[in-house]
């Protein structure tokens, strides 16, 4: 895939922080539907089927590994690898004395299912495989091999390639390969990016395939660019405009608006006006009278015809009231 670079004035801070990126490890890493997700960190050694023994050393497999592990990571080349094992997430590879971990997201043709059962079973007929990969990620410290099958269609050199040619602020052509719980991850051309489920819109976001689906071609925004551990980190909704900056110029107080019922809350309900621009109509300004709960007023999904009473966009509030 080529991949289109186009300038979009300068970047704005790089806002999450490493668990942002810890998300691609996490052992309950899901596809389109929703899979089960844990919030513990990913155990390299919580496989299914066989049972790899510990690496000798305090941080895991021989310096020589390491080394050679090293190398083929610098030179973009790929490898042949025997699959031993599974967990949730993905596979388990060998590598002399080191284990190696390719997540779901990064295997060719794997089946997108929410069903538990038929990805264990996707997922264990690859044991005893040997696999064509690229080495994505490499921490020695954190005893962290990460590998890529699709990473190992593109020829080498492609990868970095593509991490020089983009920048903070560019707009890039890319396609959906995968949509988890977090967010989606999206093809450049030879590397992957990740659009984090708050960066998808400036409303709210249930699920990433409530707005993408897989194999889709998009334009995204390039947040950062990590060059040494080859990660972009992207955005969908910084392509337009955030509408709680001009809020003030577009609305006024006293005006009625139109809007759906998003959320019914103890202390009243929130309503989307538009697209990321959501108000609050405290439970004090539903109805004339007395009601046990919001609820007997109104529901989810509701659209309703409000009064604009207060708006502040630097603090990204709209007061909002359906009383006359």
């Amino acid at each position: 895939m080529t991949t289109e670079v186009q300038q979009y004035g300068s970047a704005p801070p790089f806002p999450p922080d490493e668990g942002y990126w810890e998300a691609l490890l996490q052992e309950g890493e899901t596809v389109e539907g929703g899979f089960e997700h844990k919030d513990a960190p990913w155990n390299p050694y919580d496989f299914d089927g066989h049972q790899p023994a510990l690496p000798s050393g305090p941080q895991g497999g021989s310096q020589a590994d390491w080394e050679q592990v090293q190398q083929v990571f610098d030179a973009d080349t790929t490898v042949e690898l025997k699959v031993i094992g599974h967990n949730r997430g993905g596979l388990l590879v060998e590598w002399n004395s080191l284990r190696g971990f390719i997540p779901a997201s990064q295997l060719v043709e794997f089946p997108a299912t929410p069903d538990n059962h038929m990805r264990r079973v996707a997922l264990a007929d690859r044991i005893g495989q040997t696999l064509r990969l690229r080495v994505i990620e490499l921490d020695r410290a954190q005893n962290r091999l990460i590998l890529s099958e699709r990473a190992a269609q593109v020829e080498p050199g492609t990868r970095a390639s593509v991490l020089n040619h983009i920048t903070p602020g560019d707009i890039c052509s890319g396609q959906v390969t995968n949509l988890c719980d977090f967010g989606v991850f999206i093809d450049l051309g030879g590397i992957e990016g990740l659009i984090h489920i708050s960066e998808l819109s400036w409303g709210r976001v249930g699920h990433p395939r409530d707005i993408l689906q897989r194999g889709q071609t998009i334009q995204v925004y390039v947040m950062q660019v990590d060059q040494d551990q080859g990660r972009v980190a992207l955005s969908l909704k910084r392509l337009r405009p955030d509408p709680w900056q001009t809020v003030e110029e577009r609305y006024q107080v006293g005006q009625t608006v139109e809007g759906t019922i998003t959320n019914v809350v103890d202390f009243g309900a929130f309503v989307c006006v538009e697209e990321g621009l959501e108000g609050l109509i405290h439970v004090s300004e539903l109805a004339e009278g007395h009601f046990l709960h919001p609820r007997n007023v109104v529901r989810e999904n509701d659209v309703v015809r409000a009064r604009i009473l207060n708006i502040d966009g630097r603090a990204r509030r709209l007061g909002l009231s359906l009383r006359r």
